[in-house]
């Protein structure tokens, strides 16, 4: 969700109190938090009524000094009365200290320079590597925590691709355990994937060394290149924080290590930092996910007479008649704790804090079977989605009923822009209570009859639930809440150290968290799930802030449950002071009169904003982290500071010492709250919809998540910028195994235009996961809204519809074998060094080149076509003519508003049915292809067919496409019926017109053959197959 400006509630607080005030407000700090303070100095003031002394002891009294809601008065026709105001909490609450990250600190220690590093020793080999004793070489540097003096260390040949190094403390208990090693109930720790006589096929070589310290290598063997390489330097490892470093070769190109938003190719001076955080899309910070995983590919030059490799020291110098071969590699760091990962021009670092090092090297050598190989044989394969998902869903924020969800519904229906799903944010909740529907909004009776017609006509229906637990108020015998009070029952929320209930706010009020390692939390969550549905049928389920995201520091809720239900400590947008009046890049170009007004209407704003904030004093002081204390940690603030958007670890999300059930604390597995959410989700929708795929949604993930659901990439914004990133949003989800990507299409902060809206709608069609989605109070954004924009959408939906069975192929391909759906150009064509960096063009699967528009006022584009020089030939979908382009050349392309530039490689055949209103009516039509010839006359495509739901399968039917020496044979296996017939093939490429084509020997009529387009197009093909395009093999035939 979006974060607003702050709003205040800071009347003066009488001279009389100051005192009191301040001495309640010490006691808080020094006996619960930093923001307990801030909150009693803060909140006091905003009891409209009085201004008791507060009390001494906050945990089980009021923090604000009132033990009820804050009261108001009005005067109506004379009467006066008192009516109770909802209190709103004080922006101060949710305000940490100052923190100077250690990799903006100049003066930081610098661990390399001050610790001694290990010495290994007592190696004993084993079937598949060997194990060994790691002792501090030296006095300990306990330089941001206290250095494990003995470590133990195990190489692993797992597969004929993969070796797993891990190093943990040699002595753990039942104390420390979950501080270091994470728990295959959260994350399965990859198996042994052959015999242990196999171990000498895999390409990778791994050395170590005493000298000076402790240090490793991983060599691939055919060539010599050093994947991994961390001698001379030090491996740093204590209680609080893990160095490790691997030189690098110069000008690398890594990719991954996510989430965060930034260009497909990180480069060589870059931080990115590991944890989760609710924050809007920032460039280049921290967001929701974790995924320490990067694909490394170098580029060798090719010496042509003697075959020797010369690595590529620069992929931007490419000379366009040279040879190369790339190469790469993946690595993947088993780690769920805070860290980031420093990019420097010679070297990668990690930097953890806390837990061990269990890394993963993946051999390749392509990008392809890496990700393979990673997914395959490390985190799980994504998960199979519902074949109605790949329709187009509409939500926002802001819908306030469900007659305005009808309208929504019917006006796609009006202008005939098809709407597969329908979604509504926390609008339709009663008090943005999950599992509760609004009583006057979102009654659930006429809610049923809506979903009713819906489902009725193909279509769906998507809400939102939120990652946290209102928690009812003592004093207000009404305010009663069954979901809080089961889970209660069943002891499945997060507490403090003190065994009490941590008690965050988020948008209900204060509220408590899923602890989704206690026994009874995933069935306390299912029921909740299937009680809910039981009384609005939806279809899917989209998760949010679980991050986990906290709108204040600590348990700010303990003593304050009085006031309950409390306002967030901002203003929601649209609200006084949050109002919104941005707009995308050069809209002041084209809407001058409304951009004017615009500009003046914020300035006001900021101005009133600015003046009813309480003037702070200005300072640059960085809070310091205590010192180290041995043989102790301090997770609320940890002695090194990573990176982290919020700073404070504990700033808009759960802190770091709330406790779980087992003892763990939250600062060992923050990374993990939306993993675990997500689960428990996908375990409750296989109870509410039996047999059936799970579809969710879901913002914070890790490295597997894709086992259950897809993601899309948090609260963007309205501008051409964030429509550029998303391309490179979706590439890095499609490395992290989560296919089922997609981004608030059109944006969603601030106010979207005609132009950028048209051209994302286009753009966001060759998505996976599409969704249009925008804030509340934001313009609408509706397709429907602007003509330009439907006319855009309803083109570039015709493609999408009529290729989702080639798109729904590459899921069921990527669910089986890790294959990614979404591809960078540098990953299909990896020989070609000049890709490395493209991230305007993307491919979608093998076949599918997309060139978009991704800035405004163009009308034309430039893009490559990979392979050219290789004899790729590329067809315009629209001409079907072949697409003229040199090696290297970037092609203008002409890109009228509404048109998107797609392309079709030659060489494979694409599998089609009619682009109708809804994925259902798709599906029950006919079947056309497009057989893309190559150089040679030849193509080759597969199809999967199965019942579109169902988690497993009773019957499935693949197709195989094969054309050659003029034609196009296709063989079906498999038992799954498909009755629909084949109504239209067309092949591009053919360079001659045929005298005569046939189906299985019998010539045929429809045939039409385009001499300037070289396109042959054979039509009326339903009497010949009216048991099913596939329920036999056949063969067309031209010559």
């Amino acid at each position: 969700m979006y974060m607003p400006l702050p709003r205040f509630c800071v009347p003066p607080i009488p001279s009389q109190l100051l005192d009191s005030v301040w001495k309640y407000a010490q006691d808080r700090m020094v006996k619960y938090s930093w923001a307990q303070a801030v909150l009693a100095l803060s909140s006091i003031a905003c009891a409209q009524d009085s201004y008791p002394i507060p009390p001494a002891d906050g945990l089980t009294t009021s923090a604000y000094g009132t033990s009820t809601r804050p009261v108001g008065t009005a005067t109506v026709g004379g009467a006066t009365s008192t009516y109770s105001v909802q209190f709103t909490m004080p922006a101060a609450v949710d305000v940490g200290p100052n923190l100077l990250p250690n990799v903006k600190d100049p003066n930081a220690k610098q661990a390399q320079q001050l610790c001694p590093g290990y010495q290994a020793s007592n190696v004993i080999h084993t079937a598949n590597g060997f194990t060994a004793t790691l002792n501090l070489g030296g006095e300990a540097c306990n330089i941001y925590g206290t250095d494990i003096e003995t470590l133990e260390l195990e190489l692993d040949i797992q597969s004929a691709h993969r070796l797993r190094l891990n190093i943990h403390p040699a002595y753990l208990d039942s104390k420390n355990t979950s501080q270091y090693i994470l728990s295959e109930d959260l994350v399965p720790v990859p198996r042994q994937g052959f015999p242990s006589t196999d171990t000498q096929d895999i390409d990778l070589q791994f050395s170590w060394t005493n000298d000076p310290t402790f240090g490793f290598t991983v060599v691939r063997k055919s060539t010599g290149d050093v994947l991994f390489d961390t001698t001379g330097s030090v491996l740093v490892y204590e209680n609080q924080f893990i160095e490790f470093v691997s030189q690098m070769p110069e000008n690398y190109n890594i990719y991954g290590m996510g989430e965060r938003i930034h260009g497909l190719r990180l480069g060589n001076n870059f931080t990115t930092t590991f944890y989760a955080a609710d924050v809007g899309d920032p460039i280049d910070q921290n967001i929701y996910g974790t995924h320490p995983f990067y694909l490394d590919t170098r580029y060798f030059q090719v010496d042509t007479e003697t075959g020797a490799h010369t690595l590529l020291a620069n992929a931007s110098n490419v000379m366009s008649d040279g040879e190369y071969v790339g190469m790469s590699h993946g690595v993947f760091l088993r780690n769920a704790h805070g860290m980031e990962a420093l990019m420097n021009p010679t070297n990668l670092t990690w930097r953890t804090l806390g837990g061990s090092i269990d890394l993963y090297i993946f051999d390749g050598p392509t990008p392809d079977m890496v990700t393979k190989q990673y997914q395959v044989g490390a985190i799980g394969l994504p998960a199979m989605q519902q074949y109605w998902s790949f329709g187009f869903h509409q939500c926002r924020w802001g819908y306030k009923n469900w007659s305005e969800v009808e309208a929504v519904v019917d006006n796609y229906r009006k202008f005939n822009i098809p709407l597969e799903t329908i979604w509504t944010d926390i609008d339709y909740m009663f008090q943005y209570r999950d599992f509760q529907n609004d009583p006057n909004t979102f009654p659930y009776p006429e809610g049923q009859e809506l979903l009713s017609r819906l489902h009725a006509n193909g279509q769906h229906y998507v809400p939102i639930v939120d990652s946290a637990i209102y928690i009812p108020n003592p004093n207000n015998a009404s305010d009663n809440y069954s979901i809080y009070t089961d889970g209660n029952d069943r002891n499945v929320f997060l507490n403090n150290p003190d065994g009490s209930q941590y008690i965050g706010a988020v948008w209900p009020g204060y509220t408590v968290f899923p602890d989704w390692q206690s026994e009874q939390a995933v069935a306390w969550w299912t029921d909740s799930m299937h009680d809910h549905h039981d009384n609005i049928p939806w279809d899917g389920i989209w998760i949010d802030m679980s991050e986990a995201s906290s709108f204040c520091i600590g348990s700010c809720g303990t003593g304050n449950l009085s006031l309950n239900p409390v306002h967030p400590p901002f203003g929601l947008p649209g609200e006084e002071g949050s109002k919104i009046f941005t707009y995308s890049e050069g809209f002041n170009m084209t809407n001058a009169t409304e951009a004017a007004t615009a500009a003046s209407l914020s300035a006001s704003q900021a101005s009133a904003v600015a003046s009813a904030t309480p003037a702070g004093t200005s300072t640059t002081a960085y809070f310091t982290p205590p010192a180290v204390t041995p043989g102790t940690r301090n997770v609320n603030q940890p002695p090194y500071v990573i990176n982290n958007v919020y700073g404070d670890l504990a700033v808009h999300a759960v802190s770091p010492n709330a406790t779980h059930h087992n003892g763990v604390e939250e600062y060992d597995v923050h990374n993990l709250f939306g993993h675990q959410i997500l689960n428990a989700t996908y375990q409750a929708l296989l109870d509410v919809f039996p047999g059936k795929r799970p579809f969710i949604i879901g913002r914070s993930t890790y490295a597997g998540s894709g086992k259950w659901a897809g993601h899309w990439g948090g609260d963007n914004a309205s501008l051409w910028a964030y429509m550029y990133f998303s391309i490179s949003q979706a590439l890095n989800f499609a490395l992290f195994g989560i296919p089922m990507f997609g981004v608030d299409t059109c944006g969603f902060d601030g106010n979207s235009d005609e132009e950028l809206c048209n051209r994302w709608m286009q753009l966001s069609a060759f998505f996976p996961f599409y969704r249009n989605h925008n804030t509340l109070s934001a313009n609408s954004q509706e397709a429907y809204v602007w003509a330009s924009v439907a006319d855009a959408s309803r083109k570039a939906m015709a493609i999408r519809y009529s290729i989702l069975p080639y798109m729904y192929t590459l899921f069921y391909l990527a669910h089986t074998t890790g294959s990614t759906v979404m591809r960078a150009l540098s990953w299909e064509f990896p020989n070609d060094p000049s890709l490395a960096a493209v991230d305007t063009q993307f491919m979608l699967g093998p076949a599918i080149l997309i060139t978009p528009v991704l800035g405004q006022g163009m009308t034309e584009v430039q893009g490559v076509f990979p392979g050219v020089k290789e004899g790729e030939v590329w067809y315009d979908w629209y001409t079907q003519t072949a697409i003229e382009a040199q090696p290297g050349e970037n092609v203008t392309l002409a890109a009228p508003l509404s048109h998107i530039n797609v392309a079709i490689r030659g060489g494979y055949v694409l599998p089609q049915q009619e682009a109708l209103y809804t994925t259902t009516e798709s599906r029950n039509s006919s079947w056309s292809l497009i057989a893309a010839l190559d150089a040679d006359g030849a193509a080759s495509g597969i199809l999967y067919v199965d019942d579109g739901e169902s988690v497993v399968q009773n019957s499935t039917l693949i197709v195989d496409f094969t054309a050659t020496n003029g034609s196009l044979y296709a063989s079906s296996r498999g038992l799954y019926e498909d009755a629909n017939s084949l109504a239209n093939v067309t092949v591009l490429g053919v360079q001659s017109e045929p005298s005569s084509v046939s189906l299985n020997g019998k010539t045929v009529s429809g045939v039409n053959y385009n001499s300037t387009s070289k396109a042959l197009s054979v039509t009326g093909l339903q009497n010949a197959t009216t048991e099913g395009a596939w329920a036999n093999d056949w063969t067309l035939t031209w010559s």
